[in-house]
C-alpha cells in the first residue's frame, strides 16, 4: 500500500512519501532507546509541563490540523477540529493525573515480614503503537499521552493513508518539548512492522485496528514475549426496552451508527428492540437517519462525509446485497450517491436473518441492522451472539433490567441511556475478539509499566 493522502471526497492522490528504508528503521529505534534514557529521569512535574504544552499546541491549531484529517481520510471538518480538542484534553488529564497514578502503592509489610512493602509503577522502554486511520489524532494520543508520562518513548506506525497526520504527531511532542527521539514516526508500510516488533530494543506494542491485524500483531508479541493490548473491531449492540425514551433513544442512535461517516468500532452498529416498542422506534430512527445530511466533509452543516476510500465503499455494498438478496429490507438509504468521492448515505436494514452476513460481522459504514426481539431474555442473548465485544449500549428505565444488562452483556463497556464514547477518566478496551487490555484512565499508564515489587528487610 503507498504512504500517501488520498482525499476521499475527491478520489485524487493528493501528496506522496516515501517508506523509510531498514538502515533508517534501525537509527530511529535507537535515537527511541537514547531518549528513553533521558526521559526515564526527567522528573514528572517536567514531563507534566511538556504534556500540557502539547495540549496548547493542539487547541492552538485545532483547524489547522482538523483540516488535515478531513483531508486524509474524509471525517466532517466538525468532528475532526472535536477529536482535535479530545486529544488536548486528555494531554492534561494525564499531566494532572500521572503523579496519582504512577505514585508508590504501599503494601501490608507487616504481613510480608518486612519493614517496607510497595509497588513502583517503572517505565519498559520503546513501545510500538501501530495505529489506524479512522480517529487518526485521538487513537494515537491516547496511548502516546500515558505512555510518556510514565517515562516511555514511542515509535508511531500509524496507517498509511494518513501520513501527514502521522507526521504532525511527532512534530507536536518535540515541539511541546519532549526530548528528540521521544516520540517519532515510522513511515513504514505494514510488511514492516514484524522487523520493528521483534527487533529486541522495542520493549511492547499496542495496536488498535481490524482483527486479522491484532492476530498477526499479537503473534509476534506472545513469540517474543512482548507486552500487548489491542483493540480490534466491534459490532456493538444497542438494545431498546419498553420504558426507554424512544426520540432520545432514536436520536442517540442515529448520532452513534453515523458517528466518524459510519467508521468507528464503538459505534452501535446492531440496534435490538422490544416488540412493544419495535415499530415506533423503527419510525423515529429511519426519520433521525434520514435527515441527516451527506455532503463535502469541509462544509460545516455535513453530517456525514465519505468512506475512507473505494474498497470500503464495495465492501458495504456487498453487505447490503447480500442481506437483500436473502430477504432483508431497506428502509432507508442502501443506494451510491452519484459524482465523485467515495460516498454512502445513512441505512437501515431490517429483517436481518443469521445467514446474512452482516448479522455476524462488523459493517465499517452508516448502515444499522434492525432487530425485534420478545423479551430482555431473547435481547441479552441476541447482543451476546457476536465474536465481538467492545462496547454495548442499552436504554431501560426499569432498574432491574439495567443491572442485568450491565452484568450481562459480553463487553468491555456498557452505556445506559447514553451513546457510547470514550473518557480519559475511564478505562476502554474489549473482550472476546475485540481484544485485550485497557487504554485510558489508570490502566491505559499502567498497560506499559514494570509493576515492581519491592521488599526491604
Amino acid at each position: 500500500m503507498a504512504i500517501a493522502t488520498t482525499n476521499p471526497a475527491t478520489g485524487k492522490v493528493e501528496k506522496t512519501f516515501d517508506a523509510l528504508s531498514g538502515p533508517e528503521v534501525d537509527e530511529r529505534i535507537g535515537r527511541a532507546v537514547t531518549a528513553f534514557g533521558v526521559l526515564r529521569g526527567v522528573p514528572l512535574e517536567r514531563r507534566a509541563e511538556w504534556m500540557n504544552a502539547a495540549a496548547d499546541l493542539l487547541d492552538a491549531e485545532a483547524d489547522e490540523i482538523a483540516k488535515v484529517m478531513t483531508t486524509e481520510m474524509g471525517k466532517t471538518i466538525t468532528a475532526a477540529r472535536a477529536e482535535a480538542r479530545k486529544c488536548a484534553t486528555a494531554c492534561r488529564f494525564y499531566a494532572e493525573h500521572a503523579p496519582e497514578y504512577l505514585a508508590d502503592r504501599p503494601a501490608d509489610s507487616g504481613a510480608v515480614g518486612a519493614s517496607q512493602a510497595f509497588v513502583r509503577y517503572l517505565p519498559l522502554g520503546p513501545v510500538l503503537a501501530v495505529m489506524p486511520w479512522n480517529f487518526p489524532l485521538w487513537q494515537v494520543i491516547r496511548f502516546a499521552a500515558p505512555a510518556l508520562m510514565a517515562g516511555n518513548t514511542g515509535l508511531l506506525k500509524h496507517s498509511s493513508n494518513v501520513p501527514q497526520t502521522a507526521l504532525y504527531l511527532e512534530s507536536l511532542f518535540l515541539r511541546a518539548g519532549f526530548p528528540e527521539g521521544a516520540f517519532q514516526t515510522l513511515l513504514i508500510g505494514s510488511g514492516q512492522v514484524e522487523a520493528v516488533l521483534r527487533d529486541p530494543r522495542v520493549r511492547a506494542v499496542t495496536l488498535t485496528g481490524s482483527e486479522p491485524a491484532g492476530r498477526a500483531v499479537g503473534a509476534v508479541a506472545g513469540a517474543e514475549v512482548k507486552p500487548s493490548v489491542l483493540e480490534l473491531g466491534g459490532s456493538d449492540p444497542f438494545v431498546v426496552m419498553p420504558s426507554a425514551d424512544l426520540p432520545a433513544a432514536a436520536k442517540a442512535a442515529a448520532t452513534s451508527r453515523c458517528l466518524n461517516n459510519g467508521q468507528s468500532c464503538i459505534s452501535a452498529k446492531r440496534f435490538i428492540v422490544h416488540e412493544d416498542v419495535a415499530q415506533e422506534f423503527g419510525r423515529l430512527f429511519v426519520q433521525e437517519m434520514s435527515a441527516l445530511r451527506v455532503g463535502d466533509p469541509m462544509d460545516e452543516s455535513t453530517d456525514v462525509g465519505p468512506l475512507v476510500d473505494e474498497k470500503s465503499r464495495e465492501e458495504v455494498e456487498a453487505f447490503v446485497a447480500d442481506a437483500v438478496g436473502k430477504g432483508a429490507t431497506i428502509l432507508c438509504g442502501g443506494e451510491r450517491p452519484p459524482g465523485d468521492g467515495w460516498y454512502y448515505p445513512p441505512t437501515v436494514v431490517g429483517g436481518v436473518t443469521e445467514d446474512m452476513r452482516m448479522f455476524a460481522e462488523e459493517v465499517f459504514a452508516p448502515v444499522a441492522s434492525l432487530f425485534t426481539v420478545a423479551s430482555l431474555d431473547e435481547a441479552i442473548t441476541l447482543a451476546n451472539a457476536t465474536d465481538f465485544g467492545l462496547g454495548s449500549n442499552a436504554w431501560t428505565t426499569d432498574a432491574a433490567e439495567r443491572d442485568r444488562l450491565v452484568d450481562e452483556l459480553e463487553a468491555g463497556q456498557v452505556f445506559i441511556n447514553g451513546m457510547t464514547t470514550s473518557y480519559p477518566h475511564l478505562p476502554f478496551g474489549g473482550v472476546k475478539n475485540s481484544g485485550y487490555g485497557r487504554e485510558l484512565s489508570a490502566e491505559g499508564i499502567h498497560a506499559f509499566c514494570n509493576t515492581k515489587t519491592i521488599w526491604i528487610a
